[in-house]
């Protein structure tokens, strides 16, 4: 059991003084008690004569020294997490209370959230930054089915997170028609499709049990939420001081490792190829991972694309070879994909005309391996699972933990002949790459003093103020043609994030504060490059910024629409040979037009902008860096070319 701290008067005895002040009164002759506003003359109050045998009223005991709350606090801090981000909610009062008061606030500290979607697309952006799990906690019916959609892209994303929703299981013991409203037989039923595991615990020994098998499970590859439905009466019953209850033990569980045969395999086929190339989805979990993939690149001289779910590789490094996927795939024959979350689809290209077809785009010959933990787990409901793979050598394994194995067996397998022809391939490759560096500069070139600002602007005027700070992006790129990417020098595991993983609007802002949360103490500057539409899901999750103090620069893509969608219903309207010119009704946020400076300042937040002119966009983001500088969020609304 955790310490608490002492209180000079404990609150049973305070009740215990109050319940024996009350019987004094309560015994004390009326005549004694005469009100002073009463005339001299008016008589007194005759008592009762049996007053004095009168037993004093009954007083109710609404306060307990300990409570299940208390306990839950303690094993929850066993697992050393920093934070608990939630919107409060009665079915979770008693945990609540534990935390800030019986725990001080402190492993966990209380984020407050305007909305359970924020609160969990939170916990998803400081995961991919520090690498393990924060809590979270939703109310009942209402918060689990709010914090349903950010717990998809969690778990198409593989992200670890632990949730706990409250609830009032005994049907007898909930107060009003709103607990009943807010109460289920099975809370954790709309989210079992898309949680890793989840539980039940009827008893505190059970809690301790679940929660800390929650947070383990979670942290196994593959990576996911977990949820555990806590009931009402568990955390706000008393509990003894002599209570035996033990916090069990955590003990990690090692990342499922190729087998030897499988990886010996690979690395003839990869050693032998005279064109390979190496297709890095979520390969990287933590900064080894990045390190690891390199070795294993540098060994083979391979080029690799990056589909950037996570910061794999180095975007300056000379093997980095992402902008020529195309043809690379196209002649590759041996093709090597780690984590790669749809492997059909990277070896494949599909059409979207009248009728959809697809066709094969690597070569019939191509010998194909992937190392990927995916095959570890699946469910059938949800179908972000991709369409099924053709692969001569599936290694179903953590791709970072097997790394290191399949890097050694490779170096095992490499002559002195064989290494010079790689080193022939590296100089190739190189030039390569700095011709796709130069093409993209001058394509950055086009429509530079454009009204909207174009955003490959936008990328450059941001890269140029923080280039010599130490920043993270903790933004998605895909939405602004991957200009980022494109133009900046990704170099360590931090400075990316990748997607929501489910494609899921909403996620952007608040999983861009959970990071910043996450960067906070290593005095990182958090830049999110902010989709217009995606703020507007969830916009209180700027005051959560501003309230709690979260240095993170938000540079708004404010396109004033959802282009995305825009551009689906012109390819709608072409095919139906109708026009373009309706598709904008729908799929634009101009009439009347979002002010997102004056919308932050009403939440706490610096706001500068709208910013239309390109040359005022420098300025504007220099200043509101050195908000960031400050310990504060800040936010420039610009406005933007679509894409």
């Amino acid at each position: 059991m955790g310490p608490r701290r002492k209180n000079p008067v404990s609150r049973r005895d305070f009740l215990k003084n109050a319940a024996a002040g009350a019987a004094v009164l309560a015994a004390a002759p009326a005549a004694t008690a005469k009100p002073a506003t009463l005339e001299r003359d008016t008589p007194a109050i005759p008592a009762s004569p049996d007053v004095e045998h009168r037993p004093p009223p009954a007083v109710e005991i609404l306060t307990a020294e300990r409570t299940g709350s208390d306990f839950m606090v303690d094993v929850i801090k066993s697992l050393d997490i920093e934070y608990v981000c939630a919107n409060p909610g009665s079915s979770f009062r008693g945990l609540h209370e534990s935390i800030i008061n019986y725990g001080g606030n402190r492993r966990p500290e209380f984020i407050t959230c305007c909305h359970e979607e924020s609160s969990v697309a939170m916990a998803h952006g400081y995961a991919k930054i520090e690498g393990k799990p924060l809590l979270v906690m939703a109310h009942g019916t209402v918060g689990l089915q709010h914090a349903g959609m950010a717990v998809y892209n969690a778990y198409c994303d593989r992200v670890p997170i632990v949730i706990i929703g409250g609830n009032i299981i005994d049907a007898t013991k909930r107060i009003s028609a709103v607990e009943w409203a807010h109460s289920v037989q099975d809370a954790a039923a709309p989210l079992r499709d898309y949680v890793k595991w989840d539980d039940l615990p009827i008893s505190l020994p059970h809690f301790a049990e679940s929660t800390v098998r929650a947070y383990k499970i979670a942290m196994t590859p593959p990576m996911m939420p977990v949820l555990l439905i806590v009931d009402g009466e568990l955390q706000e019953n008393p509990t003894p001081n002599d209570a035996a209850l033990q916090i069990p033990k955590l003990s990690s569980t090692g990342p499922p490792q190729g087998d030897s045969g499988s990886v010996a395999e690979a690395a003839r086929l990869l050693v032998a190829a005279e064109n390979p190339v190496l297709i890095a989805g979520r390969a990287a979990r933590t900064p080894a991972g990045m390190i690891y993939l390199m070795e294993l690149a540098e060994a083979l001289q391979i080029p690799v694309i990056d589909q950037m779910d996570r910061m794999n590789f180095p975007t300056r490094h000379p093997l980095n070879q992402t902008e020529r996927a195309g043809e690379l795939i196209a002649g590759a024959d041996v093709i090597l994909g780690l984590e790669v979350n749809d492997f059909w689809g990277a070896v494949h290209s599909f059409r979207d005309q009248m009728e959809r077809t697809s066709r094969l785009v690597a070569r019939p010959d191509a010998k194909s391996i992937t190392i990927s933990a995916a095959s570890l787990f699946f469910k059938s409901n949800y179908q972000n699972f991709q369409r099924y793979p053709e692969v001569d050598v599936d290694i179903a394994a953590d791709a970072e933990a097997t790394l290191p194995s399949l890097t050694e067996a490779v170096k095992r397998q490499l002559n002195a002949s064989r290494k010079s022809a790689l080193a022939d391939r590296r100089v190739r490759l190189a030039a390569a790459h700095d011709k796709a560096l130069q093409r993209a500069r001058d394509a950055a070139a086009y429509a530079w003093d454009a009204c909207p600002i174009s955003t490959a602007r936008l990328a450059a005027e941001l890269w140029a103020q923080i280039k010599e700070e130490d920043w993270s992006l903790v933004s998605n790129v895909a939405l602004m043609s991957r200009w980022p990417v494109r133009l900046w020098a990704f170099e360590n595991y931090y400075h990316f994030i990748g997607g929501a993983g489910g494609y899921g609007i909403g996620y952007g802002a608040p999983a861009a504060a959970g990071a910043a949360l996450a960067n906070r103490k290593h005095g990182r500057i958090s830049v999110n490059i902010q989709c217009d539409g995606d703020l507007m899901y969830g916009p209180g999750v700027l005051w959560t910024a501003a309230h709690h103090r979260i240095p993170l620069l938000t540079i708004m893509h404010n396109n004033r629409g959802y282009h995305q969608e825009l551009m689906q219903v012109q390819i709608m309207a072409n095919r139906h040979s109708r026009g373009i010119d309706r598709a904008t009704i729908g799929t634009t946020i101009s009439d009347p037009p979002i002010n997102y400076a004056k919308l932050a300042q009403s939440m706490g937040v610096y706001g500068d902008g709208p910013i239309s002119d390109p040359k005022d966009l420098g300025p504007a983001i220099a200043r509101a860096i050195q908000v960031v500088k400050r310990g504060e969020p800040a936010l420039v609304d610009v406005l933007t070319q679509p894409r």
